[in-house]
């Protein structure tokens, strides 16, 4: 997907550079608009990739550590955590982050519990507040 995502920007840049240089004033707002969606598109590309990889060497480092949550809670039928379930190991994690406000791990398996619950939104901030803690750790 994101190769496609990078082509179509590709293919955005490309019309929006024509049409700048068509020299025509309707051309060139035109290009100029075109021009700031492949930008912001590019911008996202890069903010998601970085997610995913950060994530995943996080992941890496506290499964080689032992810290991952253990995935024992029942599943739905697609495959997701039954939600009351999830629900009842929170408090768990997020008295992990209270007791320790600094540590990336805390925060790391906190946003997998929000992500088992379900809220999403909430998992990746989580992940995110984690992220900036590993990385101001490692500097």
């Amino acid at each position: 997907m994101a190769m496609l995502l990078g082509l179509y920007l590709l293919l955005l840049g490309q019309r929006a550079v024509i049409l700048l240089l068509s020299g025509e004033p309707v051309g060139v707002s035109m290009g100029v608009a075109l021009l700031v969606l492949p930008l912001i598109g590019v911008w996202a590309l890069v903010r998601e990739l970085l997610f995913g990889i950060r994530t995943e060497r996080m992941a890496g480092i506290l499964s080689a550590e032992g810290g991952l949550p253990v995935d024992d809670l029942p599943k739905l039928a697609s495959g997701r955590p039954v939600r009351a379930a999830a629900d009842a190991i929170f408090p768990r994690y997020r008295a992990e982050v209270d007791a320790a406000p600094d540590d990336w791990r805390a925060w790391f398996r906190l946003g997998l519990a929000y992500d088992a619950s379900g809220d999403r939104r909430r998992a990746r901030a989580t992940l995110r507040r984690s992220i900036s803690l590993w990385r101001g750790s490692r500097s």
